[in-house]
């Protein structure tokens, strides 16, 4: 059922990154968007954090499902930073608009680092689990450190 669930959730998020940017009529569609793409991943990596820290017993199926559909949620949000999406209730730093290069660059190696945490998780083991986690948590850091407001 979970794994069923997860394919569901995987799909979903990828067909709906595509014409998200033609969803958002307004700018605070757009900000509601991301905001509820990056609680859905942040809820899903921290029960893989959780695992990964001893915090939680480490269930491997548990682990790889939570990190599948975090590493699927890791590719929704970048559509919904569009131009006049800064102001309202947001704590995206002007930075995301001024550079958005490397706005885009870290954003693509948080993918990356995602989807290697998904591998990870799949193998079954709590080591592997851990090893991967740090890089796509420093990742998720580096974001909030540059372009989110405390």
């Amino acid at each position: 059922m979970k794994k069923r669930l997860t394919a569901t959730a995987s799909l979903l998020a990828l067909l709906l990154a595509l014409p998200a940017a033609a969803q958002f009529a307004k700018p605070e569609d757009a900000i509601k968007y991301r905001k509820a793409s990056f609680t859905v991943m942040a809820a899903h990596f921290g029960r893989v954090g959780a695992m990964a820290s001893g915090k939680a017993p480490f269930d491997a199926k548990a682990a790889a499902d939570n990190a599948d559909i975090a590493a699927a949620m890791s590719k929704l949000p970048w559509t919904a930073f569009p131009e006049g999406s800064d102001k309202g209730d947001t704590r995206s730093k002007p930075e995301i608009w001024k550079d958005s290069a490397k706005y885009k660059e870290a954003a693509d190696k948080m993918q990356t680092e995602m989807a290697k945490l998904a591998a990870a998780a799949k193998v079954g083991n709590v080591d592997a689990l851990k090893s991967a986690f740090g890089p796509a948590a420093s990742t998720c850091k580096g974001c909030h450190d540059n372009f989110r407001k405390d």
